[in-house]
């Protein structure tokens, strides 16, 4: 990313203005009294998968998506989708062991980053 687009992130305040429109649909893990991490979700589309690095690998990313799926599947949607970057192959290797494929890629034109989203896709199994 480039320091102009890294400068016009910061400046633009989009993580905290997401968190206080959204926080309420934040779907929390606590573990020993501490946010291990959430996920959130709209209709068939994951904006959010965080998990605090002091619980990575400890199944909290499992716990969060498994959520997210069967909420995705309950509300009738046969897919659930979501972006990662090319660079962030830690969570493209979660995603793809979870049965995601990637349907399309495209350049981060929103921030002039220089990087390059994936748009990933599961089939989801309806719930009852």
């Amino acid at each position: 990313m480039s320091q102009q687009a890294a400068e016009a992130f910061r400046a633009s305040k989009r993580p905290e203005t997401y968190v206080g429109e959204c926080w309420q649909e934040f779907h929390v893990v606590v573990r020993t009294g501490a946010v291990a991490g959430f996920v959130h979700w709209r209709n068939d589309f994951v904006h959010a998968l965080h998990v605090h690095s002091a619980y990575a690998g400890m199944g909290v990313g499992t716990q969060l998506m498994d959520l997210a799926e069967a909420e995705i599947a309950r509300a009738g949607h046969p897919t659930a989708r979501l972006e990662t970057d090319t660079f962030n192959t830690r969570s493209q290797a979660f995603y793809l062991a979870r049965g995601y494929l990637e349907k399309d890629r495209y350049p981060d034109l929103e921030w002039n980053s220089n990087l390059t989203t994936l748009l990933l896709e599961k089939g989801l199994e309806k719930q009852a």
